[in-house]
């Protein structure tokens, strides 16, 4: 049985609570960071404690713990359920003042704060990105704030599920004409040596490992563009990839029926999730 974390207490999970008036539960309203463990160490910490914190800022949010305290949860929740690799996952919700409303609570209801862990053995060494990801193209229909790393996952949820019912691994949204991401990734494409991947803004996720990965490219001089791009010119890219906190560097081999390539791994993705994992491990803390 897990140990969790639930405001100030760490407890067996069949005895945490939170009340159901937590505008969590109610109104979708928090937010989340998930962190992996490799080697029981946590990578890139200081990447989500920023990009939480800036989540929090643009729902008005208080931040109800310190970056060094989060870290002292992240660690001893780690140790408490021997986590060798895995992840932590956070959130933090508005609270409840003890009933239901479209107002935000008074300022001084304190927000809900919970961590668990999950046991992921072989998250490194992935057998899915040696055979690489099968996409299909949905409709984007979330609302416009999607730089914020909210609770409202329902719509990434559906995409899974129409990709799994079409016997894929994962759906591209696309908005306009143009990707934006996957449903819990930053979608990229590759033409001769130039990595091609949206630019930052509202319209995405600011994806840690995605800042992660870019730099690192860029290190080993590789070319990137960010820019929009279409499915049909996806369809017609030498290699694709998705980068996300728990999947790292994903390898993608066909979209909407469309195989890239020889419909296996290019070499620019699996060369990139080489780094990132050496690099990362490195960095763990």
């Amino acid at each position: 049985m897990r140990t969790v974390y639930v405001n100030g207490e760490y407890l067996p999970e069949d005895e945490a609570r939170v009340s159901i008036f937590d505008r969590g539960f109610l109104m979708a309203d928090g937010v989340y960071e998930v962190t992996s463990v490799l080697d029981g160490k946590l990578i890139d910490f200081d990447g989500h404690a920023v990009r939480l914190s800036r989540s929090l800022n643009e729902l008005e949010m208080k931040n109800p713990i310190s970056k060094d305290d989060l870290l002292e949860v992240h660690r001893e929740l780690v140790r408490l359920n021997g986590i060798d690799e895995g992840l932590v996952y956070l959130q933090i919700t508005r609270g409840s003042d003890g009933d239901r409303d479209f107002a935000y609570p008074a300022p001084e209801t304190e927000p809900t704060v919970v961590l668990f862990t999950q046991n992921k053995p072989g998250l490194a060494d992935n057998p899915a990105a040696r055979k690489g990801a099968k996409v299909i193209s949905i409709e984007d229909i979330r609302w416009g704030r999607r730089d914020i790393k909210t609770v409202q996952l329902l719509y990434p949820s559906m995409g899974k599920m129409m990709a799994k019912k079409a016997g894929c691994d994962d759906a591209w949204m696309v908005e306009d004409g143009f990707v934006t991401e996957g449903t819990s990734n930053n979608a990229y494409i590759v033409k001769g040596n130039k990595i091609i991947t949206r630019a930052l803004s509202n319209d995405i996720l600011h994806g840690i490992t995605r800042a992660a990965v870019l730099r690192f490219a860029r290190e080993a001089q590789m070319e990137v563009e960010e820019r929009n791009f279409t499915i049909d010119e996806a369809k017609e890219a030498d290699e694709a990839f998705t980068t996300s906190a728990s999947a790292f560097v994903m390898p993608v081999v066909e979209i909407d029926g469309v195989a890239l390539g020889d419909g296996t791994p290019g070499r620019v993705a699996p060369r990139l999730r080489e780094i990132y994992l050496d690099e990362m491990r490195k960095a763990a803390v």
